[in-house]
């Protein structure tokens, strides 16, 4: 099959699951069918899906970040204490784990084509992380603390791992608790990225976004989170702060002494 061949078939699959769907026409355009198949899989509900589907997504998927470009951390700057800055896609990056900014039902991001990290990181991953990210939450019971982090297969992405935390929502003025809170998400997913044994480990701008954390603040507690864990534990993981705007890694440069 050829690309184009791929996403056809991926729409037609997805529109035939759904009785609801039998109205939508495949777009003629490239860039159209792009947007319906990812608004498909945002929308999808963590059912079982058959393994014709899942053989041709990968391959999809897979195409796509290699047409994207795939960064290796290996080759990135390291700053002293094993850190690093880098302003990119987070869905291209071939490291041990990457940090999904994750709200508390754990799913990923339902909202068609939404510009969150959640939904890029669901989109590129396959239909398969919200299936198991569904196992996770039916044998939890509950929704997902804030502060607190759970990790997954990557599958589709570059990376080996997801790590899956939720910050705090921030509604009016900020506060101790909700600085306390961004400084557990941090060390949750430092300390369960070391049970699991990863070298290296890159986090988004938790918060920053749709939950509204100020940026310049929350780049000091995970920068001084970050230092904090790596003093107590000697750990010698490879620690990737990684910004998507340039007045984000302007603010981790000025923290960073970067020039």
């Amino acid at each position: 099959m050829t690309q184009d061949e791929r996403r056809r078939f991926l729409i037609q699959y997805l529109l035939r699951e759904e009785p609801q769907y039998a109205h939508i026409a495949i777009p003629k355009t490239e860039l159209e069918q792009r947007q319906l198949l990812r608004g498909l899989m945002n929308i999808r509900l963590p059912k079982k899906i058959g393994e014709d589907f899942l053989s041709v997504q990968d391959e999809y998927l897979q195409t796509e970040l290699k047409n994207k470009g795939i960064t290796d951390a290996e080759t990135l700057p390291v700053l002293p204490g094993d850190l690093v800055l880098w302003q990119g896609d987070i869905t291209t990056l071939h490291c041990d784990g990457i940090v999904n900014a994750a709200n508390s039902r754990l799913l990923g991001c339902f909202h068609p084509c939404h510009g969150c990290i959640d939904n890029a990181i669901h989109t590129y991953a396959g239909v398969q992380l919200r299936l198991v990210c569904a196992e996770i939450m039916q044998k939890q019971g509950q929704a997902e603390a804030v502060g607190s982090a759970k990790i997954t297969p990557a599958f589709n992405l570059p990376s080996r791992y997801v790590l899956h935390t939720v910050g705090p929502i921030v509604a009016g003025a900020l506060t101790e608790t909700h600085e306390r809170q961004l400084t557990a998400c941090y060390r949750s997913c430092l300390q369960l990225a070391e049970e699991y044994g990863l070298r290296s480990l890159a986090f988004c701008c938790i918060s920053t976004g749709e939950f509204h954390f100020p940026p310049k603040r929350a780049a000091e507690i995970a920068l001084q989170t970050v230092r904090t864990w790596k003093a107590q534990t000697h750990s010698t993981m490879k620690v990737i702060f990684n910004v998507f705007t340039k007045s984000d890694e302007q603010i981790y440069k000025r923290q960073l002494g970067i020039h």
